[in-house]
């Protein structure tokens, strides 16, 4: 199981995550220090260029894995239509990660509804060695059909959580899984209490490779989540091994 957060660029992270004085370009290289995985969330915005993703390449350490957040062009301006063209674009980019590019995450927008061909589509342009995560926001996703597109592919529906609450069907479409937090009900806000990071380490158990990232940015609960998170499940796999 590889626990980080959704980005590392957040100001409100310092005296959290990063010591007073040190400067923004050497956050990524504390953050890796720390975590083994970041979800890369600036190419949704708009894609670096391939330079920048081996400049982050060579900040991280052995091991470390980089999830790349696709492009907002591809899913919220042409809404999955002819990804051809964007998807190619973004993987000469994110290419540059080398051995550490990890899943690439397909976030829909909320008004997307269910449009199983567009997404059968877009997963066949991915190359085949690259594991992609689908997190639908539109209840009419969850369907048979839209089931058999993601395990046809080997995508991993993205598990997501809000208020200590499943957003998706807790399917499992691949042999690995890929697990967001979003908002914590615990104080203070957006915190993640133990009892909702303990039902999810439970959910979370079994074999294969497990991402998981906390987007509950605001005031640093992010990164105490996500240390807590790997705490719980640590000892979790402690118990089950005594």
């Amino acid at each position: 199981m590889l626990i980080g957060t959704s980005g590392w660029q957040y100001a409100d992270w310092r005296t959290v995550l990063y010591p007073p004085g040190l400067p923004q370009r050497e956050w990524l290289r504390r953050y890796g220090e720390v975590f083994g995985t970041v979800e890369n969330n600036n190419a949704f915005y708009r894609l670096p260029a391939r330079e920048t993703f081996e400049r982050w390449r060579e900040t991280c350490p052995p091991g470390f894995v980089m999830a790349v957040k696709a492009s907002r062009y591809l899913t919220h301006m042409k809404r999955l239509r002819d990804p051809g063209e964007p998807v190619a674009r973004l993987m000469a980019a994110a290419d540059g990660l080398g051995a550490k590019l990890g899943p690439v995450l397909l976030q829909l927008p909320p008004t997307l509804r269910a449009e199983p061909g567009r997404l059968d589509a877009c997963l066949g342009c991915f190359p085949p060695q690259v594991r992609v995560a689908v997190e639908p926001r539109h209840p009419s996703w969850w369907t048979g059909e839209v089931r058999e597109v993601l395990e046809r592919h080997g995508a991993a529906l993205c598990w997501a959580d809000r208020l200590g609450r499943p957003l998706t069907p807790l399917w499992r479409t691949a042999d690995w899984r890929y697990m967001r937090f979003h908002e914590g009900a615990a104080a203070p806000w957006p915190s993640y209490g133990d009892r909702a990071l303990g039902s999810w380490a439970r959910r979370l158990a079994g074999p294969g490779d497990v991402y998981v990232y906390f987007n509950n940015d605001p005031g640093g609960a992010a990164v105490r989540n996500a240390l807590r998170f790997a705490e719980l499940t640590q000892s979790d796999k402690q118990v089950q091994t005594s």
